[in-house]
């Protein structure tokens, strides 16, 4: 490594962009292709310590479709992007003539090229708006409520696979996990059974009635008004902040003995099964 350039085997010296970001020993390098870019993913060992944090907050955050996220505080819902929607008649414009070339001709390959590329921009587009979300939510809260969601399961719905797929909810959790850890940040998962969505943030009470389509509802108990997005994020801010406050253990039913079965944090390591019992158990933060 020489400032923007990098010494690579059999291929020698090869110019970069940017200069490395990092100071630190070179343990390796990776080389991959993206549409008609090159990358080289470059792992440096340094050291790290966590930052003391000062600021103790707790936030909730809930992702949804239409707004990426929304926060429990009195931020404004973070919008998506929606990177894959915006560019869809575009990407069905780029994959017509693909389909019409001939196999293994050279216009062929450039088409292939220009639908490659676009897929590449769509994906770029959701990375960024998921690095920056993740990236402040570590720098500005202490602790940090989310859900464990079935991702899989929602994408079982035929009418809203597309959306939640263009949201990438699996790739903003895997970042903010990773984060979390290097900014000494703590991520509370609530299991995917928690009634974050159902649950009046100001009395308690249920509404079992509640359906996807209900963006606000009424408490029966108390009366409050609650927007459905708002309402959840709030009930996860208190959950995770509950669990900070006592020792992080509570009595827990497990069913079936499996991740996901039992109401509270998801432990950092997918625990084996078990009897079907109440039991006592301690879990751990991510």
């Amino acid at each position: 490594m020489n400032g923007k350039r990098v010494k690579l085997p059999v291929i020698g010296w090869v110019k970069m962009r940017e200069a490395l970001r990092f100071d630190g020993k070179i343990k390796s390098a990776v080389v991959s292709r993206t549409a008609d870019r090159w990358f080289v993913s470059l792992t440096v060992e340094i050291e790290h310590v966590a930052p003391i944090r000062k600021n103790h907050a707790v936030v909730g955050v809930d992702l949804g479709i239409k707004a990426l996220a929304t926060l429990s505080d009195d931020t404004p819902p973070i919008e998506s992007p929606k990177a894959l929607r915006r560019n869809l008649k575009r990407l069905q414009r780029l994959s017509r003539p693909l389909s019409r070339k001939v196999k293994g001709s050279a216009n062929r390959l450039k088409a292939k090229a220009k639908l490659a590329r676009l897929h590449a921009r769509i994906a770029n587009i959701r990375k960024d708006a998921l690095h920056k979300l993740t990236t402040d939510l570590v720098k500005r809260f202490d602790t940090i409520g989310i859900e464990d969601l079935n991702v899989r399961g929602m994408m079982a719905n035929r009418h809203l696979a597309r959306a939640i797929a263009d949201v990438g909810m699996s790739e903003f959790r895997r970042q903010l996990t990773y984060k979390a850890t290097m900014h000494g940040t703590r991520i509370v998962v609530a299991d995917r059974w928690f009634p974050s969505s159902k649950k009046c943030s100001n009395c308690g009470h249920i509404n079992a009635d509640l359906t996807l389509s209900d963006r606000e509802w009424q408490c029966e108990a108390c009366g409050v008004i609650h927007k459905r997005d708002r309402n959840s994020a709030i009930n996860l801010k208190d959950f995770a902040a509950g669990l900070c406050g006592d020792t992080a253990e509570f009595e827990a039913v497990t069913a079936c003995g499996e991740e996901g079965a039992d109401v509270g944090p998801v432990a950092a390591v997918k625990p084996a099964s078990v009897k079907q019992e109440p039991e006592r158990e301690a879990f751990a933060y991510v």
